[in-house]
């Protein structure tokens, strides 16, 4: 993944970094001297390498250092097999979704990485695909609803060395693109992909979001943007002329 950053200046400046394997974004770009604001965009190039435009800035001497603890789950600790674990980066693409019924959650099922906990609806981008692409897919699988993206909000990084749901001893290294997105016309969500890592979706009323059991970086994302979020106008029906 490659981080390009637009520094406060007339014309712009930018920095780039190549954000190779386990490598988390933010404590990346600490220790080149900036601090990442807030995600802007992100895209596929012509080689079809992600892309990411950040708003960011030239680190002060009262910049607070980026919190390195891990979004998502930790497998448990074990003894390590005498063998190299296998890499594995992952880029996946989420939303928090907004409707008048409350916020969209998805339950990771027996085959997800962590059983019946609750996450952000979305999942891995494939290949050829931009994130914005892979996030409404993904929605539509999980849920079957059809939303509105509205923006690019969070950029979220975890890396573990451990053992994977499917027994595979792996360096695992989670980067996470998050958008807001609202959907004007909810209806009872229903998961289309059968035996998947998804085995329940809903609509939770925002003020008992707190109450389920979810997965840290949906915790966090949640808890900063889910109220920022505003709903579009209800669309009034058009009165009939006689």
């Amino acid at each position: 993944m490659r981080l390009i950053g637009l520094l406060p200046a007339v014309p712009p400046a930018t920095v780039q970094v190549e954000v190779g394997h386990g490598e988390d974004p933010r404590q990346l770009l600490w220790t080149r001297g900036f601090v990442l604001v807030r995600p802007m965009s992100a895209r596929l190039d012509d080689d079809g390498e992600l892309v990411v435009i950040a708003q960011m800035a030239k680190r002060r001497l009262t910049s607070r250092p980026p919190r390195t603890r891990p979004h998502g789950s930790r497998p448990q600790e074990e003894e390590r097999p005498p063998i190299p674990p296998i890499k594995h980066q992952r880029v996946a693409a989420y939303a928090i979704v907004r409707s008048e019924l409350g916020v969209l959650g998805t339950r990771n099922s027996e085959r997800g990485p962590v059983p019946g906990v609750w996450q952000l609806p979305g999942g891995g981008i494939e290949p050829g695909e931009t994130p914005a692409e892979a996030v409404l897919r993904e929605i539509s699988e999980e849920t079957s609803q059809h939303i509105e993206l509205d923006r690019l909000i969070d950029l979220q990084s975890d890396h573990w060395i451990g053992r994977a749901s499917t027994g595979i001893w792996e360096d695992f290294h989670a980067l996470r693109l998050i958008y807001t997105a609202t959907c004007a016309d909810p209806t009872p969500p229903v998961v289309t992909d059968v035996d998947g890592t998804t085995d329940l979706a809903r609509w939770v009323p925002l003020r008992h979001w707190r109450s389920l059991p979810w997965t840290s970086g949906a915790r966090s994302a949640l808890d900063r943007f889910a109220e920022q979020i505003h709903l579009p106008a209800p669309v009034q029906a058009a009165s009939s002329v006689r």
